[in-house]
């Protein structure tokens, strides 16, 4: 069982049946010993009476007065009492009536013990030395026995009971138990990069949770600690950088302004530009990442129709795509209203549409499909490229991670779907990436949630978390 109440009722429900089951068994013991002592007084009860009848010359008398006296006093208890007597190594000298003959078996070394009689059933027998005499009396352990069964259907019919009691209080207990454990994960869960001041309710008492709260608190006191560290150096340092290399930039482009430089000397600042401008927008694209995974990016909300989005998009990615020599086929199915940072959202699509013209092959096709459906409006961008086996798939949204790169090919930064999922997960949505259904290309597709009912449109503002 994967639930860990479901374990822990388990466990209890099984512990306290078989406990109770050990108690029964220990008392089923306990009380044969018991009734079958109460037999043993009863044939000892009877035994001294036998003793009294025949008197203190019993050893004197002939078998007919023997027989005579024993009768006298055994034939009121036949029902509760079988009784023979005999003069070893001589014959029986008496037989009680309702064994019909049949005598009582003798065990070797012992006085006391269980004997089955073929026509009277199970006897509790004591034997007793009377010199020359030995009297073997034996009592009915019928009625013991059914004693026994009742009291084992009864305790069978309680363990049932106590099984399903147990579980039912097993499923109550644990449930209390693990509140404080569940509370501790809530809180938890809600401690995030966006959240880190949050702290686990420590509770009262010096337990185990007392101890594993605190524990907690330490190590998320540790983590906002290093993730302000973290935020703080990547902002300065993207400030620091920012500022030279504003200045490198500025005295290369003096350099070509001047003209006095030759050929290949103009071509090695050239590239030094082009490298700047990637360093700048590497450091740009790092300092959104770091300020989106805080919430500390500004949205400006507006329910739209995702319609009306791909008509004012279409004319720029078709140009984009005929600029590359492919082929877009662009589709619009239902209809909705969407909360969306247009902005945004257009960078979304133009790097996700730079990734599958980066992969497709000459003059093939770039799919860009807008479908709202159960609630949730998706937008999808499928190219004929090379595509990605799941793992791929599964790291494609990571930092700094490159596939299906081109030699001689602009290899980008790396950063482009990570941004790209920063800004959907701002808008509350997810973005995945997938093998296409034929087997060949890849298709990335973000889905945002479609607003419950198409009101005017709403202009709301997440500001950022500082």
């Amino acid at each position: 069982m994967k639930s860990l109440r479901a374990r822990i009722s388990l466990w209890f429900a099984l512990s306290a049946t078989i406990t109770l089951a050990v108690l029964f068994g220990v008392g089923y013991v306990l009380l044969e010993s018991h009734m079958q002592g109460d037999l043993d007084l009863l044939n000892k009860t009877e035994f001294e009476q036998i003793r009294a009848r025949l008197g203190t010359n019993y050893a004197a008398l002939t078998p007919q007065i023997v027989d005579q006296r024993i009768h006298e006093t055994a034939d009121y208890a036949s029902v509760l009492f079988y009784i023979n007597i005999d003069e070893p190594p001589h014959d029986m000298l008496f037989y009680s009536n309702n064994l019909e003959g049949k005598p009582i078996p003798d065990v070797p070394g012992k006085h006391v013990y269980n004997a089955f009689v073929p026509g009277v059933g199970e006897l509790r027998v004591g034997e007793f030395i009377m010199r020359p005499f030995d009297v073997t009396i034996g009592t009915p352990m019928r009625q013991m026995r059914q004693d026994l069964t009742a009291y084992v259907e009864v305790c069978i019919a309680l363990l049932a009971i106590m099984l399903l009691a147990s579980g039912l209080i097993g499923i109550v207990t644990s449930r209390l138990i693990l509140r404080p454990v569940r509370l501790i994960g809530e809180t938890a869960n809600r401690i995030r990069s966006d959240n880190l001041a949050e702290r686990i309710a420590v509770p009262a008492g010096k337990d185990e949770l007392f101890d594993l709260v605190r524990l907690l608190n330490q190590m998320f006191d540790r983590l906002e600690v290093s993730f302000k560290q973290s935020r703080q150096f990547s902002e300065e340092v993207s400030h620091e950088l920012k500022t030279p290399l504003s200045l490198v930039r500025l005295h290369a482009e003096r350099l070509l302004v001047e003209g006095k430089l030759e050929r290949r000397q103009e071509d090695a600042v050239l590239v030094q530009l082009d490298e700047l401008a990637r360093i700048n927008q590497l450091i740009d694209e790092l300092l959104f990442i770091s300020r989106a995974e805080v919430n500390g990016v500004k949205l400006s909300l507006v329910n739209q129709h995702p319609g009306h989005f791909v008509r004012s998009v279409e004319p720029d990615v078709h140009a984009l795509v005929e600029h590359r020599g492919r082929r877009l086929r662009c589709v619009q199915q239902g209809d909705g209203v969407v909360a969306m940072d247009e902005k945004w959202l257009r960078q979304v699509v133009f790097n996700l549409l730079t990734n599958a013209l980066r992969v497709s092959p000459p003059n093939s096709l770039i799919t860009m499909t807008s479908t709202v459906a159960d609630g949730n409006w998706c937008l999808s961008i499928e190219d004929e490229g090379p595509g990605l086996t799941k793992e791929q798939c599964e790291r494609a949204f990571d930092r700094f991670v490159r596939f299906n790169v081109r030699e001689g090919e602009d290899q980008g930064s790396g950063l482009g779907l990570t941004i790209c999922r920063s800004i959907i997960e701002l808008h509350g949505g997810s973005i995945r990436a997938h093998m296409r259904d034929s087997g060949q290309g890849l298709r990335v597709s973000f889905a945002l949630p479609v607003a419950p009912t198409a009101v005017e449109p709403l202009h709301a503002v997440v500001q950022p978390v500082l």
